[in-house]
């Protein structure tokens, strides 16, 4: 989702959008500032891309450099860094200025107004003469801007030391020169030409040693066509050979060495007078890193939301503004809903759906109960077969929890969402060998810092709890954590399972019963066997829970071996087939269920059907009995969530 949505063109941008990503505002009314600014972006598209591909493209780390401010490490090359952004800032105003609020949406006054007080007023009075004004007088005042980029210098004018020192080196320069010029004319040879006027460093290769600090020395150098020419010329003892190789032969002489000698003291003097005077353009320069801060702050929020613009206007369905509401609020409504990271791959065409979750008992739950949704609940059980879409549904609705809080727009054609605390999610599998914790372990540990960490402000995402361990574990564990999250937190639960039995949960918030659609096709067995079945996912999600299961349609998809899809084929019959014969008058599935040793319930199924099929009489007699039984029953099954699934 960062990688989709965290598009700024500035480090600072892309920074700003990791970070509201990773944790989503809770305030409605800053919530709802951000959706205005991220709407008149979405809205306005050449004020979209004048601020994306011009003025905010290239941009420096302004609030890494103020930091560097801060500490005093900032450099030359930094400070022009900071000129540079400096110059960008009343363009970026006069843009957010010029935002025209006739061709926006309804309220989009209200959005000038905003984007005059969140930016562009705060970034003209930075830009002020009184402020960013005085560091641009410094700079231009103090560093050589003809220089830049090739050199970051203090200029000469700025210190009349350095000027003075500026003219001591220039004129060494010239005595080397000269120097140079009066060895070539010695030699009979024509400086620039024939001889050049060039560097070498002692102890390089083929440098036939030299000093040990290795600093560079100014020489001359000859090709080898005019080195024979004034070959016994060099064996004086006038000229010192310094290197030969392949493309010359590089020399001095003792003036020219004075010359060099001369300017390399120059230099350093040179060289100390800048860096002493670059520390103070720095200190000063750094009274300035807060407004700075501020700016790069400013900046990178801006960025941030431009980007989240940019993905909601580019997305293949564009991104539709959420209707926010305060955390009491009772009806949690996503129509059209995508998932924003599987639609933008290539080649998907996304089916969306509806994802609507009522609070029973509160006022605007109760009051959509009965206009516009009467079977939504507050807890929503999906079932269905694998790779039919559950995980991505109800990952979709978290994702667009997440994006809304952010600041950004959400993939529906409508939505309406009440402020969450937090999106709990337990998704996915995997363990943690290093520590030894296995696969259910840690769906253990996480799942119970959900019941932990939820208030009924969060939204808790549950995707095949239960799954690691035996199915009669598994379940009862299912069983209680939704009960507990239902009655205990009440908050609003998407639960997608394998575990049709919790189709028969009820709660003090009610429970919906989704199911993903398929289309089946029968066909023939191998060998004339039991029918295969063809199966189709539909990825849409309907009311009512599944009726079936289709683990075994999902692996013969996977290219099992048609001997094994078979074999699974016939002993799920019979352990389905409730209705055959075993020993004892016992169905035999029955019997691989529960084994030698028959659990509570079912002990206690069998004497309700056996107490039923002894009822004798008949008309109202036996009719009332039947009645006591069937209570019976009920209340047992009321503090037994296993016999009321049964039951159910």
């Amino acid at each position: 989702l960062t990688a989709l949505l965290n598009v700024g063109r500035t480090p600072m941008g892309r920074r700003a959008g990791a970070a509201w990503l990773r944790a989503p505002l809770v305030d409605l009314a800053a919530i709802r500032a951000r959706h205005d600014v991220v709407e008149a972006l979405m809205t306005d598209g050449g004020l979209r891309a004048a601020l994306r591909e011009g003025l905010l493209r290239g941009l420096p780390d302004l609030e890494r450099l103020a930091r560097k401010l801060e500490r005093r490490t900032a450099t030359l090359a930094d400070l022009c860094s900071l000129y540079s952004a400096a110059a960008r800032l009343e363009p970026l105003v006069a843009a957010l200025k010029a935002y025209d609020p006739a061709g926006g949406p309804p309220g989009a006054e209200a959005h000038a107004t905003l984007l005059a007080s969140w930016f562009a007023d705060p970034l003209a009075r930075a830009a002020h003469p009184g402020h960013l004004g005085k560091f641009e007088d410094l700079i231009e005042a103090a560093l050589d801007l003809d220089r830049v980029p090739d050199e970051y210098l203090v200029a000469a004018a700025y210190d009349a030391g350095l000027q003075s020192l500026r003219a001591d080196k220039e004129a060494a320069e010239a005595g080397v020169v000269a120097a140079a010029e009066a060895a070539a004319a010695e030699l009979g040879l024509a400086l620039d030409k024939t001889v050049k006027l060039e560097w070498f460093k002692p102890g390089g290769v083929g440098g036939g040693g030299g000093s040990a600090s290795g600093a560079r020395v100014r020489c001359l150098r000859l090709t080898a066509t005019e080195e024979r020419r004034v070959r016994t010329k060099l064996g004086g003892p006038a000229y010192t050979l310094l290197e030969t190789r392949k493309d010359g032969t590089k020399f001095t002489c003792r003036p020219l060495r004075l010359a060099a000698d001369g300017l390399a003291v120059a230099d350093a003097a040179y060289a100390r007078r800048q860096a002493a005077l670059a520390d103070q353009v720095v200190a000063v320069a750094s009274t300035f890193c807060d407004v700075w801060a501020h700016v790069g702050r400013l900046v990178g929020e801006l960025d941030a939301l431009a980007g989240f613009a940019a993905a909601g206007a580019a997305a293949p369905l564009p991104y539709v503004r959420p209707t926010m509401a305060p955390a009491e609020g009772g009806v949690f409504e996503l129509s059209g809903l995508r998932h924003p990271v599987v639609e933008a791959l290539a080649g998907v065409d996304f089916v969306p759906n509806d994802c609507v979750l009522v609070k029973k008992g509160s006022p605007d739950g109760d009051a959509a109960a009965s206009t516009t949704h009467p079977d939504a609940a507050w807890f929503a059980v999906v079932t269905g077969p694998n790779m039919g879409g559950k995980s991505t549904f109800i990952r979709s609705a978290g994702l667009a929890v997440v994006m809304a809080q952010a600041g950004c727009f959400v993939p529906a054609t409508s939505a309406t969402i009440p402020v969450r605390d937090a999106v709990f999610a337990r998704v996915g599998a995997g363990d943690c060998q290093a520590r030894g914790v296995s696969t259910f372990m840690a769906e253990m540990l996480e799942t119970a810092s959900i019941l932990r960490g939820a208030s009924a402000a969060s939204l808790v995402i549950v995707d095949e709890l239960g799954r690691g361990t035996s199915t009669y574990d598994g379940f009862g564990l299912a069983w209680a954590i939704s009960e507990h999250l239902m009655a205990g937190i009440g908050c609003p639960t998407l639960f997608a399972t394998h575990f049709h039995e919790l189709t028969a949960l009820d709660g003090p918030g009610g429970v919906a019963n989704w199911h993903v659609e398929t289309a089946v096709e029968s066909g023939e067995g191998a060998g004339g066997g039991s029918a295969k079945k063809r199966l189709t996912m539909l990825y849409r999600v309907a009311p009512g829970p599944c009726d079936q299961s289709f683990g075994i349609h999902v692996a013969e998809v996977a290219g099992f071996p048609p001997a094994v899809v078979e074999a699974a084929r016939v002993r799920a019959a019979a352990l389905e087939d409730f209705s055959g014969g075993g020993g004892g008058g016992q169905p035999a599935a029955k019997k691989a269920r529960v084994g030698e040793e028959e659990d509570e319930v079912a002990a206690r199924a069998r004497a309700f059907l056996t107490a039923l099929a002894g009822l004798e009489g008949e008309g109202e007699a036996a009719l009332a009995g039947a009645q006591a039984l069937v209570e019976g029953l009920a209340a047992d099954a009321a503090s037994n969530p296993a016999l009321r699934a049964l039951v159910a």
